[in-house]
């Protein structure tokens, strides 16, 4: 007795586990999404210019390259990802006594996607990172000088 009773509620799970309705399945065979760019509004100030610096992860680690660079006020910071999941973020506790910092960037995930930073929050050092990364070294510095 006790086995047909656990063979009727398995098959009463499975029955409403399989239940399909109208519901179509995702289609495996979809093609993955291309590369694209973040929306940003990031112009370089008259003057200005963009400064590329690449977001990776490879079998050396997870780093920002250039790590260390000089800036001036107005320039654009353009974090490409160049392979991982990476994000950028101007800490508040790295920096402190500066005001006006960005908010953490979002994740780039796809090859190619790109955050820009307008460096609009004053002339100094200003250090970032990326939030996953950071214990593992993934920091950088930039040295903002007026223009």
């Amino acid at each position: 007795m006790r086995t047909v009773i656990r063979t009727i509620l398995v098959g009463g799970f499975l029955a409403v586990g399989c239940s399909s309705g109208d519901k179509k399945a995702p289609d495996a065979a979809a093609p993955a999404p291309a590369a694209a760019t973040l929306p940003t509004d990031a112009t370089p100030a008259p003057g200005g210019k963009v400064i590329e610096i690449a977001m990776t992860t490879n079998d050396k680690g997870s780093f920002f390259t250039p790590s260390k660079l000089e800036a001036k006020v107005g320039d654009v910071l353009r974090f490409k990802l160049v392979i991982g999941v990476h994000n950028v973020d101007f800490l508040a506790d790295s920096n402190p006594g500066k005001s006006g910092l960005p908010p953490a960037s979002a994740m780039l995930q796809l090859p190619g996607q790109t955050q820009d930073i307008l460096l609009n929050f004053g002339a100094g050092k200003f250090y970032f990172q990326c939030d996953p990364h950071a214990a593992l070294g993934m920091r950088g510095i930039v040295e903002v000088e007026q223009r």
